[in-house]
């Protein structure tokens, strides 16, 4: 009998769920509402760009951005399968979702390292 690559899939989606659910709220929180009202000084342009040029800051996004994107890939591939029952079309939705998961965390990871 094959091996099955779900116990591997499944540990991508219990880690991006739970980075997304710890990391994105307390992030958007500080970006989004302590920095406008004041709660929190904000940082200067060059010293944000100083913090997101460091590597080990460049490997927590890259992680961020790619556990989060299978997580959404995995919950997506099971909202189609269970969901909609749209079981005769498996393989393709694993294909085209975690395909998606792949080639945009290749897209962040390039952003990473190139652009910024």
């Amino acid at each position: 009998m094959p091996r099955s690559r779900e116990p591997i899939l499944w540990a991508l989606f219990s880690a991006g769920g739970m980075l997304s659910a710890l990391v994105f709220p307390a992030l958007a929180f500080v970006l989004w509402v302590a920095m406008p009202l004041g709660l929190v000084e904000p940082l200067a342009w060059q010293d944000m760009i100083g913090l997101v040029r460091h590597p080990l800051t460049r490997l927590f996004l890259f992680a961020l951005v790619t556990l989060s994107l299978f997580h959404w890939a995995h919950r997506f591939r099971y909202t189609l399968y269970d969901g909609l029952q749209l079981y005769h079309l498996n393989q393709l939705i694993a294909v085209v979702t975690y395909g998606a998961a792949v080639v945009l965390s290749s897209v962040a990871g390039y952003v990473l390292l190139v652009v910024l």
